[in-house]
């Protein structure tokens, strides 16, 4: 490893490396990866590293099963109290400390801009990934709530393969699915080309947590900025690295979403973007 160069990326195993903070990757591989983690985070601490940054809740509580003392910063993931990961929001307690991207009420407000897009819709498709079962039963909750409050029709599919994703496109086909919600999850951000590509065949009008996806074809993504989530991952690292404790800094919490709507994307579906949801985008894509 050369110090000249403060961040270097090894191998296939999508581990970004600097001298002294570790971070493990959404990219690449996600379901490889995960069952790695466990050995990967040990290694880290045999390496006796600084601070150890986790993207994603995955590698998060592997790090922590691995270490007590070795500072943690997380990114990412479902509410990171109800995991375990910290003690409270304001006071994280112990070793951990990070960015979350969990809003109790984000799935609702996805439904309410599906609604809003397409507000004859009956029923909607619900994917979540069961290898992340925190996650896909909070997503799957909500999204139950959110349906019984616009008067929708819920249908909760289970993907964590390609085959699956293909599988359950087929399924939403069958019960004539109006509008799909995909559960932010990053093997499903790993998977969006497919994603997208299955909803355009199907025809399907689709609404994604990321950013990414619509600048990649998608139709629609309502979330927390990853980019800034990931700013903020690497300002709360510097602090440690500089003498700050995790215990004293609190869990930053989303403070800017964003609305993306792919123009291109919605034309091809026929669909007419209302001009009031238009006006509140934060990006459009044309």
């Amino acid at each position: 490893m050369q110090r000249s160069q403060p961040w270097s990326r090894s191998g296939q195993t999508g581990l970004v490396v600097c001298p002294d903070a570790f971070l493990f990757s959404r990219r690449g591989q996600i379901a490889a990866l995960a069952i790695r983690l466990p050995a990967l985070a040990a290694d880290l601490v045999n390496r006796l590293v600084a601070v150890i940054a986790a993207a994603g809740y995955q590698a998060a509580l592997a790090a922590k099963a691995a270490t007590t003392t070795i500072p943690i910063v997380f990114e990412g993931g479902p509410d990171p109290v109800e995991l375990g990961l910290v003690t409270s929001l304001n006071r994280p307690g112990g070793n951990v400390t990070g960015v979350s991207n969990f809003s109790a009420v984000l799935v609702a407000k996805q439904f309410e801009l599906l609604h809003e897009m397409l507000p004859n819709s009956a029923v909607i498709g619900v994917l979540v990934n069961p290898t992340s079962p925190s996650l896909a039963e909070s997503t799957a909750r909500d999204a139950q709530a959110a349906g019984r409050a616009l008067g929708k029709q819920i249908h909760i599919l289970n993907a964590s393969t390609e085959d699956q994703i293909d599988a359950a496109f087929a399924s939403l086909a069958r019960v004539r699915t109006d509008a799909l919600l995909i559960g932010g999850d990053a093997f499903f951000l790993s998977r969006r080309a497919q994603l997208i590509t299955m909803a355009t065949r199907h025809g399907l009008p689709t609404i994604y947590n990321a950013r990414e996806v619509p600048a990649a074809g998608g139709l629609m993504s309502y979330g927390a900025s990853l980019v800034d989530a990931y700013r903020q991952t690497g300002v709360y690292t510097g602090k440690i690295l500089k003498g700050a404790k995790p215990a004293e800094l609190p869990v930053m919490q989303p403070t800017k979403f964003e609305l993306v709507i792919n123009l291109t994307t919605a034309k091809a579906f026929g669909l007419k973007i209302p001009p009031t949801l238009l006006a509140r985008a934060d990006e459009v894509i044309e």
